[in-house]
């Protein structure tokens, strides 16, 4: 019996650079935080060895301090063994970081730069796959076939895409899906796909252990791996900040800013989030106005915060045009505005803008009135 954690893709040094500076931050230190929440996992699974199947880096020049202080994490879990594997990320080019990894990592780090079985303890095999450069152009799993100790336990390790198999029409992908079985695996711990995915009973992608996108709806964890007789897989939650997608069709006579406070998480849990919302259908003007004043008053609770209503159009009636101005140059562009959003001659984007326009005009046009 042997039993470890499966992980990949910690992307650490990842920039972030569409969102603001003050998150940011919090995303790339959330990124270094998860060595130390996959040692927790592990030793809270009753595992001493970290499988992290490629892309442990975000760049094959990751800044120096990234590197240090990634170094530095994981030689304070003593009582754990890291395995890093080259991704695509963080491939063999990268021959300078694979020397200084090489040479300033701590004893318990051990990086697997050649397709060599590895020992990993007495009776458990490690057949790694390390990804030669961004797009090796083969399948490196072929590798894992490798002989290996009589009744050892035989785990590969590898970086990329299986083929697809959907019959949509998408280009195969380069490791075979059965790899396993070729190579008489007893587990295959593959990296590269940033959600949890199952392949067969004995091959997995274990997903980032901190999120990096809207992609994947699930909560992220690692990858709690025993192997008796079968692989016995168990994810251990790893995530610290988590990222939400909230949708709402509207229609008119929906009460829109009583449905987003349903829809949004509780106060308690919003500073830990980013959120995108987006809204779709259609309300009167001044409903319109409402949410998005709504969506802009919660913003600042969350991590991120971000809403879309360019799929929401505005119905707006004289009385609502009034509102904003009887007559003048703010009348004049509102009907402007109005008419364009209604225009069947323009684009959606450009008819999207004319109503969320028309619409912060209106909800400016009620904030002076007040």
């Amino acid at each position: 019996m042997f039993r470890f954690l499966h992980s990949s893709d910690l992307h650490l040094g990842k920039a972030f650079g569409t969102y603001p500076e003050g998150i940011r931050n919090r995303l790339r230190e959330a990124r270094h935080g998860a060595i130390a929440r996959l040692a927790a996992a592990a030793r809270d699974g009753g595992a001493a060895t970290i499988l992290l199947a490629g892309d442990t880096f975000d760049a094959e020049t990751p800044a120096p301090d990234t590197l240090r202080h990634a170094l530095r994490a994981m030689a304070l879990e003593t009582d754990i063994t890291w395995v890093l594997l080259p991704g695509n990320h963080d491939s063999l080019a990268a021959t300078e970081l694979w020397r200084r990894i090489a040479s300033d990592g701590p004893p318990n780090l051990r990086a697997t730069t050649s397709p060599d079985p590895v020992d990993l303890t007495p009776g458990a095999m490690l057949l790694p796959a390390p990804c030669t450069q961004r797009r090796p152009g083969r399948d490196l799993t072929e590798a894992m076939a490798a002989p290996t100790p009589e009744g050892c336990l035989r785990i590969g390790l590898g970086h990329g895409a299986i083929a697809d198999f959907s019959g949509e029409g998408g280009a195969p992908g380069i490791i075979a899906p059965d790899r396993a079985r070729l190579a008489g695996l007893d587990y295959l711990a593959l990296g590269d796909w940033h959600g949890q995915k199952q392949v067969s009973p004995a091959t997995w992608y274990s997903g980032t252990p901190e999120a990096d996108s809207f992609k994947h709806a699930a909560a992220c964890s690692a990858l709690l791996v025993t192997l008796d007789g079968s692989a016995q897989v168990r994810p251990m939650e790893t995530g610290s900040l988590g990222w939400q997608v909230v949708t709402l069709d509207l229609l008119p006579g929906d009460d829109a800013v009583a449905r987003l406070d349903s829809a949004l998480p509780p106060l308690a849990l919003r500073r830990n989030l980013l959120v995108r919302l987006t809204a779709t259908g259609r309300l009167p003007l001044a409903d319109r106005a409402a949410l998005d004043a709504a969506a802009q008053a919660a913003g600042p609770d969350f991590g991120w915060f971000g809403h879309d209503l360019s799929g929401l159009a505005a119905e707006a009636r004289p009385e609502d045009l009034d509102r904003i101005d009887r007559g003048g140059a703010l009348r004049q562009a509102a009907e402007a505005l109005l008419d364009e959003a209604g225009d069947p001659s323009l684009g959606a984007a450009e008819r999207a803008v004319a109503a969320a326009a028309l619409s912060r005009l209106y909800g400016l046009a009620q904030e002076v009135q007040a």
